[in-house]
Order: structure tokens, then C-alpha cells, then sequence
């Protein structure tokens, strides 16, 4: 039997997972989850971000002994700190038999620890926390591109396989590897370390890191796989890094909190978008009973915290529209003027087809479907099946066969099975 719960819902937005009763077999692979970026992420502080496959190195060894002596001798009664202690001796026995330790390591610990080469790895959840946030800085620099730094993401601050990021980018194995060797050497080409952002350049460090953490929720969230637990997964994630951003004082910003918000809200309702064979519910027919009322209000928490700045993101908007979605008992007129009025803002704050398209759909239930069409057809995203399943809904009721054409456009052109399959439920509907 497995139980953990992530204390996601106090205000302080502790994430403390809680094992009551497991295998040995699922035990480990949760703490792979929890616990291998964060030995990784002081390791690379200590050796330097050069030296991260050593990291790696120690890491899963530390976790491979864990499987072999725990299927033995049974779970220890602190299976975390166990693996702290063993992190901590196989990293001396490293450095004491490699030529690093002389010529590199040996020489700082001397200068930084009274001359003394017996140390301890500062695993103290202070130096944890400061060196998972360098790491994050580290990983998501905007000298690789968002591809790679995702897929860094995944591996080293959230402890995916190489097979689980393969299947949450739609791409091989070996891909993924090549992606990772590359992103790696990358790094250290370039002398990139893990101190932390200088205030000249934190506010444009911390925009790319938001930018692929928002990259990353929406892989999980708008996933075209058919795998809903492991989406959720990646979404979790997602939040979990930014919360390293929001414990940081110099991190905590409004528009961290913004983000943090939209995820909340976006989250609160994933129980209710796909029924029991993995087909999507769209939103008007949810089963509003399984949305996450604490998630939401986790959300709305967020959402005051972020309007304390001068400043309005594309976050805040976001959020903003995520936060009428979550409003069931308003007026329907009111509830989508308001994310009308918020979608035009966000084309002014930054203009793309996709909110273009959202912004149309707002229009129709705001105003009437003939207004929203003379603006659809504005869009040039002819080869997009959100956009030919957008034209297919605001045919609906006024031209039966165009409405036919749409969705055999968007059918076609969609490569989500799930989407797939909404659609086809659509066009069976409007053949009869």
C-alpha cells in the first residue's frame, strides 16, 4: 500500500511528503523523485558544474545501494537521511582516491575549512535549498535552447529516466541522450557555474527560468500523450521548482506568485478533463464536483500575493483568466467579459496566434459567434487543429456543413489521440 501526501495547501505551500506504510520497490523511486536533484544540485556546488556527471555518478549510486541493501535488510527507519549518509561517504571516498581531490577540491576545502581535509557534505536544508535554486538558474540558462533545458530540467531537477523524458517529449531515447550530452557540454564550454544571478541580470535570468517552467507545466497539462498520471507528474513538478523560486527572497516576486497561481488553477480541474477511458471532457461539461476547491484557493492566495508589485506580467493575466474559470456561481455575461477584457491586455502584453485564438472563443460566449468568426478568420493558423476545432464551434448552429468541414480539418491535423477522439465524438454528433 502506497500513501503520501504533498502538503500543497497551506499557506506556506510546504511540500512535505508523508510515508505511512510501503514496498521497499515504490519507496525508492518516490525519493528518487524528492531527493536526487537535491544531491546533485550541492554536489555541483561543491565540485562545480564541470563536474556534473560525477554528480550523477554518486547520486544514482547511492540510490542503487539503497535498492540493493533496503531489499535486504528492510527500509531504515530514516530512509532520507540514510541516503544523505551514504551520499556523504561515497562522496569522500571519491575525492580521496582521484587526482580532483588533490589538485582541485582538497586545495578549497583547506582554504574554507581550517586547513582540515575532514569535512562533512553540507546537506543541511538550507544549503539544500541554495543550491537546488543555483541549479535551476543553472540548467534553464537561455545559452540552450528551451528544448534542451527542459529536458535538463527533467533529468536533473526532477530525477526523470531517459525513457519517461523520451515519452513526455514525444521523442527516442537516444535523442533524449544526445539532447542531454549536449546541454551538458554546453554548460561546461561555456565556464557556466552555479553561483547565483548578480541583481543586474537576475531579472532577466529569472524571466527565462519562468518561461521554461511554464514550458514544462504546459507539457503536462496540454499533453499529447495519453499517459494522465505521468502529465500530472510533470505539472507537480513543475509547481515544486517554482516554489524554490517563491521561498527566495530575492526570488519571491509577483510575478513567481502569478505563475504559481495560474498552476494552482490550471490544476484544481485536472481531475475533471478526461473520463475513465483517458477522452477529454471540455470545460463546459465537467464534473465541477472534482475540481480541487483547496487547490483553488491555493490559487486565489497566490493571485493576492502577486498583485502587490507595480507591475502586471502576462502571468497575472493568465492567472486572471484561469481564476474566472474556476467561478461557477457568476453571472455567465460578466464571468467572460472579464476574460474578454483580459485576453486583450495580454495581446497587448505580448501577441501570439494561440491567445489570439483563446481570445476569439472568449469573444463568442461574450458577445454573439457571427462577431467572433468575422475575427477567426483574421487568424493564420489554417494548419492548427485548435484553431479548425475553434472554427467548427462557432459554426455550430449556423452552418452545419462548415461546422462538418472544420472538424474533418482539425481531425486530421491533430496528432493527440484524446483530442482525436473529442472530435470525432463531435463530428458524429453534428452528422446526425
Amino acid at each position: 500500500m502506497e500513501q503520501y501526501v504533498l502538503q500543497t495547501f497551506r499557506p506556506s505551500f510546504t511540500a512535505v511528503w508523508s510515508v505511512t506504510f510501503m514496498q521497499e520497490k515504490e519507496l525508492i523511486p518516490q525519493l528518487f523523485k524528492t531527493e536526487y536533484r537535491k544531491i546533485i544540485s550541492v554536489l555541483c556546488k561543491l565540485f562545480g558544474l564541470v563536474h556534473i556527471e560525477v554528480a550523477e555518478d554518486i547520486a544514482t549510486d547511492t540510490f542503487l545501494l539503497a535498492s540493493e541493501t533496503w531489499g535486504l535488510k528492510g527500509i531504515p527507519e530514516n530512509p532520507t537521511a540514510w541516503l544523505y549518509v551514504v551520499a556523504k561517504n561515497k562522496t569522500k571516498d571519491y575525492l580521496k582516491r582521484t587526482q580532483l581531490f588533490t589538485d582541485k577540491i582538497a586545495v578549497e576545502l583547506q582554504n574554507t575549512q581550517e586547513n582540515s581535509t575532514e569535512w562533512e557534505l553540507d546537506l543541511s536544508e538550507e544549503n539544500i535549498q541554495d543550491s537546488q535554486l543555483q541549479m535551476l538558474f543553472a540548467v534553464c540558462n537561455p545559452i540552450n535552447s528551451n528544448e534542451s533545458q527542459i529536458a535538463l530540467a527533467l533529468r536533473i531537477l526532477c530525477g526523470f529516466g531517459i525513457d519517461e523524458i523520451a515519452n513526455a517529449l514525444l521523442s527516442s531515447k537516444d535523442t533524449i541522450n544526445k539532447r542531454l550530452y549536449r546541454a551538458k557540454a554546453v554548460l561546461r564550454e561555456n565556464k557556466i557555474d552555479l553561483s547565483f544571478p548578480s541583481h543586474v541580470n537576475l531579472e532577466t535570468r529569472l524571466d527565462n527560468v519562468l518561461s521554461i517552467l511554464y514550458l514544462l507545466f504546459n507539457e503536462g497539462y496540454y499533453s499529447s500523450t495519453a499517459k494522465n498520471t505521468f502529465s500530472k507528474e510533470l505539472c507537480v513538478e513543475a509547481m515544486r521548482l517554482l516554489y524554490i523560486l517563491s521561498e527566495n527572497k530575492s526570488t519571491n516576486l509577483p510575478k513567481v506568485n502569478a505563475l504559481m497561481g495560474l498552476f494552482c488553477f490550471h490544476s484544481s480541474r485536472f481531475n475533471a478533463r478526461f473520463d475513465g477511458v483517458g477522452v477529454q471532457i471540455v470545460y463546459e461539461k465537467q464534473d465541477q464536483t472534482k475540481w480541487d476547491h483547496q487547490l483553488i484557493e491555493k490559487g486565489e492566495f497566490y493571485l493576492n500575493l502577486s498583485s502587490k508589485g507595480a507591475q502586471i506580467s502576462k502571468y497575472h493575466l493568465e492567472a486572471g483568466i484561469a481564476f474566472w474559470h474556476t467561478r461557477t456561481k457568476v453571472d455567465q455575461v460578466e464571468k467572460w467579459n472579464g476574460i474578454l477584457q483580459l485576453y486583450n491586455r495580454l495581446l497587448q502584453i505580448e501577441y501570439s496566434p494561440i491567445i489570439a485564438l483563446n481570445r476569439t472563443y472568449a469573444l463568442a460566449m461574450a458577445t454573439d459567434k457571427i462577431t467572433a468568426l468575422k475575427e477567426a478568420i483574421k487568424i493564420d493558423l489554417k494548419g492548427n487543429p485548435l484553431y479548425q476545432a475553434l472554427l467548427a464551434e462557432l459554426y455550430r448552429g449556423l452552418d452545419n456543413q462548415k461546422e462538418r468541414f472544420h472538424l474533418q480539418l482539425a481531425i486530421k491535423l491533430t496528432k493527440n489521440e484524446q483530442e482525436k477522439m473529442l472530435l470525432q465524438e463531435k463530428l458524429k454528433q453534428a452528422t446526425v
